[in-house]
């Protein structure tokens, strides 16, 4: 926590070693979190832009409450939202989600059974894009956040402004949905699969 106090020290003496440290740091993270969140590469190019721009102007307001990176996401996850619902204006992110009625994975597969010579490590990352970019906004940028950018459970929910369960119950159903979109992918290739009867 030290670094983090003498690095937000740095920031408001506006030390220019401090604001490239900074960009270093989590731009590429930004980026990642945004064009996984908008699918659009220069829109999310935009984000982190917009990301570092919020930051300095809003940097002597800045308490510390949180550390600098948890409120780096925020903005680009605010921003990130933001256009998506100017994009799709009847896009619901923070409707509250009901823990009885986690969704039951229709579709199982042995992955322990799944020949490695079946698919190329660039055709399970290309399958593994194309399952997480499908995902329900709510869902993905949780999975995002936790599971892509390593933050843990109260950085998520503290970025994403929803309650802890909040989080693991969304994390939880992006991993069940993953995991039945990739075992559809290995059904397709294989034609082996046990359906829920």
């Amino acid at each position: 926590m030290l670094f983090e106090q003498e690095q937000l020290a740095a920031l408001r003496r506006r030390d220019a070693d401090a604001f490239t440290l900074l960009f270093e740091t989590y731009s590429d993270k930004i980026y990642r979190l945004s064009v996984g969140l908008l699918g659009d590469e220069a829109e999310a190019e935009s984000i982190v832009q917009e990301t570092f721009l919020r930051f300095f102007e809003g940097l002597d307001k800045f308490e510390g409450r949180s550390k600098v990176g948890t409120w780096l996401y925020r903005v680009a996850y605010n921003a990130s939202i933001d256009y998506l619902r100017r994009d799709k204006p009847l896009l619901e992110m923070d409707f509250v989600d009901d823990d009885d009625n986690l969704p039951q994975q229709a579709v199982f597969a042995d992955w322990s059974q799944w020949p490695e010579s079946q698919l190329t490590n660039a055709e399970v990352t290309a399958e593994l894009d194309k399952a997480i970019a499908s995902l329900p906004e709510k869902y993905r940028a949780i999975f995002i956040l936790r599971e892509i950018e390593g933050l843990s459970t109260q950085e998520t929910a503290q970025v994403t402004d929803l309650s802890v369960s909040a989080v693991k119950v969304r994390l939880h159903r992006a991993r069940l949905t993953l995991r039945e979109r990739l075992a559809e992918s290995l059904i397709a290739r294989t034609g082996e699969y046990t359906e829920l009867g």
